[in-house]
């Protein structure tokens, strides 16, 4: 029994719980048609008891699910015992940060749209230290250190040899410009980002000033794309705490925003034109 389940455990508990709605059913009635206890169903339901490949088939079975892929999607999410990289940081960052991690590790692809910074998985070292270090709650020297370390640590997904994750970036001409950590470090910024759009899975794209106000302009949004669409993600950085969603509804509605944010961005090449215009202005 866990009793701290991760987010992928958490999402995969939920999305049974959704099959088991979707088939009319309550978790006593589906307790019964699988043969187990009330409080396994809920236990499952909660991430909290693990579910082998094979009771998961047998459970979308006796659920009726015909869905192939969403099957299989969820198979895959079965535990793996293997303990991801991030399970190093358990104890000296938050949660939500391992989560992430976990969710990025297993995306299919992954797009971001940023106003006022550049994305995690894009960041210098520099780059990334200073923005920790502009935190609105103060971290201690040691945290700061734990955090740069955990995003150098995240960006390797970009950098596998094998399957590399496909990655957009639609990032704001505001970004681009704001001197973060000073100009040698802006400077340096911009050239690392100018490096990774060169690589064939990286997509980087702007929003220009002169654009003004579009859908989503306030907030910075990060799309992960599981196997099956209804097994996305999207987390949102926000002052409070992260947050990620997972909703039907949700996630439309940022499939949505993501289809008019783009709408409105630079291609590639007057991405990486506006971006040398920058670097020779500072």
């Amino acid at each position: 029994m866990r009793s701290a389940p991760t987010g992928r455990q958490l999402r995969l508990g939920a999305e049974l719980r959704k099959l088991r709605e979707r088939a009319g059913l309550t978790s006593t009635q589906a307790a019964q048609l699988l043969g187990i206890k009330q409080n396994q169903v809920s236990n499952m339901e909660a991430g909290r008891h693990g579910v082998s490949p094979d009771r998961l088939r047998t459970i979308a079975c006796r659920y009726d699910c015909s869905n192939k892929a969403l099957v299989e999607g969820l198979v895959a999410m079965t535990p793996d015992r293997k303990r991801g990289w991030w399970e190093e940081y358990r104890e000296l960052l938050p949660n939500a940060l391992l989560d992430l991690a976990e969710l990025e590790h297993h995306a299919q692809s992954l797009r971001a749209a940023n106003t006022a910074r550049i994305p995690g998985l894009l960041q210098t070292h520099d780059y990334a230290r200073e923005i920790f270090r502009q935190a609105v709650i103060e971290l201690s020297p040691p945290e700061i250190e734990h955090r740069l370390s955990f995003r150098i640590k995240r960006q390797a997904i970009l950098y596998r040899e094998d399957n590399p994750v496909p990655y957009e970036a639609i990032i704001h001409e505001a970004a681009l410009r704001m001197e973060v950590g000073g100009s040698s470090v802006a400077r340096q910024q911009l050239q690392h980002i100018l490096d990774m759009s060169e690589r064939g899975h990286i997509t980087l794209r702007s929003i220009t000033f002169s654009v003004g106000a579009y859908p989503g302009s306030g907030q910075s949004i990060y799309y992960a794309h599981g196997p099956v669409p209804q097994l996305d993600t999207v987390y949102l950085d926000q002052s409070h705490g992260p947050a990620f969603l997972d909703t039907e509804a949700q996630l439309q509605k940022y499939r949505t925003l993501f289809e008019r944010v783009g709408a409105v961005a630079l291609g590639p090449e007057k991405t990486r034109n506006l971006i040398h215009g920058v670097m020779r202005e500072l």
